[in-house]
């Protein structure tokens, strides 16, 4: 929730319990927020425990505006990437992805299908605030598909099947990493549709990693000729 607020425009009110507000930097940010014109109530225990998951233990709690932008608000530049997701079930895998994006610099992220809510409460907490700086898509795969010939981008697909290494690929320098669901990874379909599929090599008995680990690593091999 603190995280919300270094981004204005995104808290449409808050509501704090001002006994239970607990350290300075809280207050600081609250402060901030009313200087600005910000909407707010103070509430009790009570109300605040009546309709969060979670007590804030911070003593205060936001109302935030959800972002999502449609697919031709999507242009990439040099440099620009950016990850789809096909039908990701796990809010806690989304919120880790989600974070990793930032970390990577990628712009953000296209949910195809029926991937699960990035605003659910386990994507927020795992996504640490990355939720509020990486922007979010909406899109069913077949439209996906027709956007990405349309403007002649580039996908990057993953398959343990692939007989490429994902280490030993000169990545574009713009594109679009899709991984597939937890249970399935890409089905065939979806790997017609990239332009390349890479594999992660497997040493253990293992044949797989959790889909925010897996994104991790691609992501960072992309961009590791803008950070070496």
């Amino acid at each position: 929730m603190l995280e919300a607020l270094q981004h204005p425009g995104l808290v449409r009110q808050l509501l704090a319990v001002p006994e239970a507000l607990k350290g300075q930097r809280v207050w600081d940010l609250f402060e901030d927020y009313r200087r600005r014109g910000g909407s707010y109530l103070f509430v009790s225990v009570d109300v605040l425990e009546s309709f969060s998951f979670k007590f804030a233990h911070q003593g205060i709690a936001a109302v935030i505006e959800q972002r999502w932008e449609s697919l031709e608000q999507v242009k990439l530049a040099r440099g620009d990437y950016w990850l789809a997701l096909e039908a990701i079930q796990d809010p806690g895998n989304l919120g880790t992805i989600l974070r990793t994006c930032d970390a990577t610099g990628c712009c953000g992220v296209l949910l195809l299908d029926h991937t699960t809510d990035p605003y659910d409460l386990a994507a927020l907490r795992a996504s640490r605030g990355a939720i509020f700086t990486r922007r979010l898509v909406r899109a069913s795969f077949p439209s996906f598909v027709d956007w990405k010939r349309r403007h002649g981008y580039t996908v990057i697909g993953t398959s343990d099947a692939a007989s490429a290494h994902y280490k030993l690929i000169n990545y574009p320098e713009a594109a679009i990493l899709l991984m597939g669901s937890e249970r399935q990874g890409l089905s065939a379909e979806q790997q017609a549709a990239c332009d390349l599929v890479v594999s992660i090599p497997m040493r253990g008995s293992s044949d797989s990693l959790n889909v925010s680990i897996a994104a991790a690593v691609v992501l960072y091999e992309i961009i590791q000729g803008d950070i070496y």
